[in-house]
């Protein structure tokens, strides 16, 4: 017989497994709002580095095919071009930042590669005093270290004196009046300051070198030149061709110490790219178009230098 059905057993149903809770709209959820911060940050950037630097440049192109005395300008074509193909205080702005680019820049690689390779020695004491006074030249103030500069290299400068006393010159040398010796000033005062900058890069570089390397080299009878020239300069070989870029990018648009140590003389011996820019927008009568043109030249001659290096290095992305 069946059982009697009791309250109890009415009261009491099977209980129904529990469902997993679908999490596929969390989740998609969670990820969209990621995305959107993710874009956030990326858009805000683009925004931000279109604005302040894409917007400046296209609007300088803009300019430089315009002419005129302060804001009122008109479109002239590319007749600012050809005034620069034929302006003599061009020319010379031109041939005195291309002399500071091929002395310093080569001088300055080359001393920051020596002084690296030096302070590198595990043996060398108090190496952490030596690179930091070699860097911070690089931190101090470009006004100051250029007014230093100034007088130390006047006619009765520290510099006149202490060759003097050493017997090596028997009259003051003219540094800021003549010509040739004005660019040497420009030359040792841009080395001084830049040098320990590049040192640092060749520094980080030459800790990553393993050491065993130069072990090898050892026992195979290398000595300190050979070492130098046929590993570290091969290991170095992508920061040298970075740190030239930079170099070379930063004498291009070279100005402060100019401006500030010989104001571009004597004449305009030591007139640059840069300074010729400065005067045409604001010591001459105001000419912001056919500044930007001279402006254009110096992105021109950036690329050019650029892509010269990158084949005299062998850069295959050159």
């Amino acid at each position: 017989m069946i059982p009697a059905m009791t309250k109890e057993n009415q009261d009491i149903e099977p209980k129904k497994p529990d469902l997993p809770v679908p999490q596929k709209k969390s989740r998609n959820s969670l990820q969209t709002k990621k995305a959107i911060i993710r874009w956030s940050f990326i858009g805000l950037s683009v925004f931000l580095i279109s604005l302040f630097y894409f917007y400046p440049m296209v609007q300088a192109l803009l300019l430089s095919f315009q002419s005129g005395a302060g804001v009122n300008l008109q479109y002239v074509g590319l007749d600012n071009y050809r005034r620069l193909f034929g302006d003599p205080t061009f020319h010379a702005a031109v041939r005195n930042t291309v002399i500071f680019l091929l002395v310093q820049v080569p001088a300055m690689i080359i001393f920051a590669l020596i002084i690296s390779v030096l302070l590198n020695d595990k043996k060398l004491k108090f190496k952490g005093f030596y690179r930091t006074a070699i860097f911070l030249p690089c931190v101090t103030s470009l006004v100051a270290y250029s007014v230093i500069f100034k007088y130390l290299f006047g006619s009765d400068g520290l510099v006149n004196i202490m060759l003097m006393n050493l017997a090596i010159i028997s009259q003051p040398i003219q540094w800021m009046t003549d010509p040739f010796w004005a660019k040497i000033t420009i030359i040792i005062a841009i080395t001084w300051r830049w040098t320990g900058y590049n040192m640092i890069f060749y520094l980080s570089a030459l800790q990553n070198i393993d050491n065993s390397i130069y072990e090898a080299a050892k026992i195979d009878g290398a000595n300190a030149f050979q070492q130098f020239f046929k590993i570290t300069i091969p290991m170095l070989k992508p920061i040298i061709l970075f740190t030239s870029i930079v170099s070379t990018i930063g004498t291009l648009q070279l100005f402060d110490e100019v401006m500030n140590i010989t104001g571009g003389g004597p004449g305009n011996a030591t007139l640059t790219i840069s300074q010729y820019i400065y005067n045409l927008s604001f010591e001459y009568t105001p000419d912001f178009g056919y500044a930007a043109t001279v402006s254009y030249a110096i992105v021109v001659m950036i690329v050019f230098f650029s892509i010269i290096q990158f084949k005299v290095a062998g850069d295959k992305n050159g």
